[in-house]
């Protein structure tokens, strides 16, 4: 198997034009800030899953609170320590991810 299989190139050029990788690209929706957000500072040992199993008891919510968080690395599952981060309230969570399904196409 080609591991260069799933890559059109532009023709008469070596420039990749597409990249067909197996998944779709993933669109996240703004969370604007709300009184009800909580803050809290992270610790050694915190990681956005367990954040969102703590607040929300769901671990999967986790891209929640790092899209929250644009001062944080978005692609990794564990904050700076010491740094603060903002919690989405709870009542928020089922307009974020209608807004999530709406951008991804889903339903």
């Amino acid at each position: 198997m080609n591991r260069y299989q799933n890559i059109s190139l532009a023709s008469g050029t070596n420039q990749a034009k597409e990249f067909k990788i197996g998944y779709s690209n993933v669109k996240y929706p703004e969370i604007p800030r709300a009184f009800s957000d909580t803050y809290v500072y992270t610790n050694r040992g915190d990681r956005y899953d367990t954040l969102a199993l703590q607040y929300y008891n769901d671990a999967s919510l986790w891209w929640i609170i790092t899209r929250a968080n644009s001062n944080q690395m978005p692609d990794s599952l564990i904050p700076n320590i010491g740094s603060q981060l903002r919690i989405p309230g709870n009542e928020r969570i089922p307009t974020i991810i209608a807004d999530y399904e709406t951008l991804n196409g889903v339903k």
